[in-house]
Formats: C-alpha cells, structure tokens, sequence
C-alpha cells in the first residue's frame, strides 16, 4: 500500500510541474462549451455490450443504443423506447407497441424486427435472458410498430428484464448487427440512442467520440436514470484514456477535461483543495468487489482448494489497498448480495468476517489435493483499485503455498484473455479480481457471479444445479419474505461452492469541474441532462 502510494505521489509531482499541454495527451477541444471531455474507467477496446460484459462497454452501449424500457431512480421500469405495453390475462402474452419517431443512426426507422432480433441475441448471454428463453413459445412482429412475446408460464418480471441497467442491457440494435452470434462480436456500431460513435476518429487506448444524434426523438419526461427523456447537450463528447492518476487529476484541475469518472482515494484531498473541482458521489447502491476463479482448468477446478481460502480472505486488507485509509468509504461484511440491499442477508456471512486464520487455511490447502500447480492470476495496470486488489490477492496466495504468475496487462488484454477456456500453458488464466455495481448484485437475475449454467456461464464458468434451480425459484417467488429465503440459501450455496468470494463493498464518488451540472444520479456515468452552465 505504502509502495502504490509513493508512486502516485511521485507521479503527481511531475504531473503538476510541467505545463499543461506539454504532457502530449490533452489540447484545448474544438467547441469550446459543446464540447465535454471525460476520463473513463479505462480503455475502450471491447464495444459489444453483449459480447463483453465490462462496465466500459455497458456505459458505451447505453451512449449508442437506447432500451425498450429503462429503470428509473426507484429501480422500476418504465416505457423508453415502447409506447405501452399490453398483458393477457393469464400472463402468457405481452404485447409492445413502439412509440413514433424512433430512428437508428443511418437513418433507417426502428421496426418490431429490429427488436425481435436484439431479444434474440441479448438473451443467450443475459441471466434475465436466459430465463425468458427457456419459458419463451413464440416471439413474434405484429406490424413494423408491434410486437409480441407469448410464454409457456407466466414472467412477471418481463419489464424488470428488458429494462435493466446491469451488464447485459437488452439494447436495441438493427436487426442485420443483432443476428451476429452473441459470442461473436458485432462489426459496427449503428445505434438507436442520443449519442452517435465517430468510430473513424476511435484510438483504442487513447479516444473515443460521440456526436450528438439529431435524429434522436427524446421522451417528454425528466431524466430518471435510464429512463425518461435523454436530451443530448453537448454536441460533441470525448472519451480521453489517462491511465495514470496523477496525470488525470492535473487534467481535472487544469481544466483541460471536465468530468473523471474514477478518482482514486489518494487524491481525494487534492482534488478537494481546487475551487475549480467537486467530488459528487451519484451512485447510492455502490460496488463490490470480487475474486474470481476458473472453475474449468486447475488448480481452482478443485473446490477444496477454493474452500481452503476462506478462512484466510480479509476484506479488510483488500478494502484498505484499493480504498484508502478511511474506513467510512467502505464496508468488510459485503456478502453476495449488496450490505443495505433488499435482499441482503448475513446467513453464514461468519465465514468471511470471522477471526482470521492463515494458519489453518495453509494446512487446509496442503490438504485439497494441491500439488503446486501454477495459478494465473490476471491484473489490470490500467485500472488502480483492480491492481491493488490483485496484489493483495499475489500475497495472500503466496502466503497459503499458491504458485502464482502475476499476468500483469492493460485490462483490455485481461478481458480478452479471460474469455480463453484453455489451460495455463496454452494461454488460459486461474483466477482475477473485478468489481460489479452493487445494481448487478441486488437480485439473482442479473448476478453473473452466481450464474451456474457451465459454458453458458459468466467467465470462470461454474457448473451448479443448486444455484440455478435457486435461481429458478426467484423468479418465480413474488413474495419478498420468500425472496430473502432464497438469497439467504444462495449465499449459504455460495459459501460451499465458492464460485467468487467477496472482497468488500464500497462507493466511488466523480470528479468533476463545477461548471458541469445536472448529473443523473447513477452508479455508472450517464451522459444526457448533463449541461455546462
């Protein structure tokens, strides 16, 4: 910790005592006022929402495409792209119409087809998706405006589906890009949202721009998270890749870019010191972070050895590498569902904030059946919280007698190669560590850490009849005393399995100049209603 933090302030000081400019990465954008300029999470290299199950290419879908219903602050859906829809009787058909005016970025008008398609696709990677799939009879155009999806049972949380705002988003794409196969990624970037993709001016790595879609009819409501009206207004947005902190920091304060998406703790201070820059948290349901593992290939393929670290996993060690000192930033009882979150539970929780014991989780890997075998662990140089969470999880292994290759990469290359299902030797990985919005979290629907379908998995693909048929039983319970029951027997299914293991749970405020404001409350940055004033 001390290391990672004698490094950023070094690099600060440089940062701070060259002019400006001079650093080669910013120049004062055309446009002046029109023009915003963010610092994301990290590099764009994956754009496919659906290929690509990364925040980044979440936060560029919903710039590009638009939903047929969209979450408001409260977390309900609401009609986005859809007029209404209607529900027969016995919940076994849904009817949606299309509102007016809807468009994609060629010009060409969005049809029921262009919908079905996007479905279609959305649904083989998507938790929610998967479910409807299995209970789905027929999915079918009306006319060009209209559409319908007839059910073998009943899915009463259809709307909750199409509309979500976790990783993956059923987007509307034309149907010509939505028939590529979802484990292949689509080859451009046409879309039905308020943003277009200048994807001749994209430097992965370094740039990415969006032009405001004119053709782009918003709906006549205020913006409530993803739903209601998303009025673009900037005509032009910029996403400048600064990997380095300090760097990024100074550009904030220089004034050379208005809006950092990630500040790390460390700079806290500085960045509050400038009468220029606030902080603002807008996410209210906060992140967990995670350890993950590759359940096909050793030495994780082994659950004792998975088991073994239990008793040694401190979130508190975890939380205060990759979040400061100051314990009020984050939280070291997370479980598998959000701490504060309605389905949030404490069952056999004991596990990860009991005593720790490094001690017995050595003698217990000793005992797995371990043999030495090398552990791949993959980690992002690119994204400050995620390297220091994989540091500590390097010297935990090491402390238990785990072989560990540190693969240290940008996380473009980390995302690539955490979709190879190969062994070590040949390219593969063992484990790496992630965070997800506490808003993918909040329901097993769209908790991809607890997916257990195999191959059909989230990436590290878990094979767990338990979880899915507890899964199963969620979406068909309404009742939310029986829906706790359910998470409380995932979590205790979670501690026995162990998929993933919590690492903690916290908040990341922005970083941005003051004179951007009207930033939607929301735990990723959302670009419409935001206006320099």
């Amino acid at each position: 910790m001390a290391h990672r933090r004698s490094v950023l302030q070094a690099g600060l000081g440089l940062a701070l005592s060259a002019p400006a400019l001079s650093r080669g990465v910013l120049a004062a954008p055309a446009g002046g006022s029109r023009v915003l300029r963010f610092v994301p999470e990290g590099n764009l290299q994956n754009p496919d929402p659906i290929w690509a199950t990364t925040t980044i290419a979440r936060n560029f879908g919903f710039m590009v495409w638009d939903t047929l219903y969209g979450l408001d602050e409260t977390l309900t859906p609401r009609p986005q792209m859809c007029a209404g829809h209607e529900v027969s009787a016995d919940g076994l058909v849904w009817r949606f119409r299309l509102r007016e005016g809807l468009r994609f970025h060629d010009g060409v008008p969005v049809r029921a087809a262009d919908c079905i398609a996007s479905i279609q696709r959305w649904s083989r990677r998507d938790g929610f998706g998967q479910v409807l799939a299995r209970q789905l009879d027929a999915l079918r155009a009306t006319d060009d405006a209209s559409f319908e999806i007839r059910l073998t049972r009943p899915f009463p949380k259809m709307l909750l589906a199409l509309g979500k705002a976790a990783s993956n988003v059923c987007f509307v794409m034309p149907e010509r890009l939505a028939r590529t196969d979802a484990f292949t990624q689509i080859a451009e970037y046409v879309g039905s949202g308020p943003y277009r993709f200048l994807r001749d001016e994209w430097s992965p790595g370094a740039l990415a721009a969006f032009a405001r879609f004119e053709g782009y009819v918003p709906r006549d409501e205020p913006p409530s998270f993803i739903a209601g009206g998303k009025r673009a207004w900037f005509d032009r947005i910029e996403w400048v890749v600064i990997p380095d902190s300090a760097t990024a920091s100074a550009a904030l304060i220089a004034g050379e870019v208005d809006w950092w998406q990630l500040p790390v703790p460390d700079l806290y201070p500085l960045l509050r010191a400038s009468p220029l820059v606030r902080l603002e948290t807008l996410d209210r349901i906060g992140q967990t972070s995670i350890l993950r593992f590759n359940m096909l290939q050793p030495p994780f393929d082994n659950l004792r050895l998975r088991r073994a670290l239990l008793p040694a996993v401190s979130q508190a060690d975890f939380m205060a590498a990759a979040r400061g000192d100051d314990a009020s930033l984050y939280r070291t009882d997370a479980g598998v569902f959000p701490p504060g979150s309605p389905l949030a539970t404490d069952a056999g929780i004991a596990v990860l904030t009991g005593p720790r014991d490094l001690a017995l989780a050595r003698r217990q890997v000793a005992a797995s059946g371990y043999h030495g075998e090398t552990a791949v662990l993959l980690s992002p140089t690119d994204y400050p919280t995620l390297e220091a969470l994989c540091q500590v999880a390097r010297d935990l292994f090491t402390k238990l007698g785990i072989t560990v290759d540190y693969a240290a990469s940008d996380w473009g290359t980390v995302v690539q190669r955490r979709a190879s299902k190969l062994p070590v030797a040949q390219g593969g990985w063992s484990a790496f560590c992630t965070n997800w919005e506490g808003l993918n979290l909040n329901d097993p629907g769209g908790h991809f850490p607890i997916l257990g379908n195999g191959e059909k998995a989230w990436v590290g693909w878990p094979t767990s009849p338990r979880l899915e048929a507890l899964r199963a039983a969620w979406f068909d319970a309404e009742d939310l005393a029986e829906q706790r029951r359910i998470a409380a027997e995932i979590q205790l299914t979670v501690w026995d399995e162990v998929p993933y293991l919590p690492l903690g749970h916290w908040f990341q405020p922005v970083a941005v100049r003051t004179d951007i404001a009207d930033l939607v409350a929301s735990p990723f940055p959302i670009f419409w209603g935001v206006q320099r004033r």
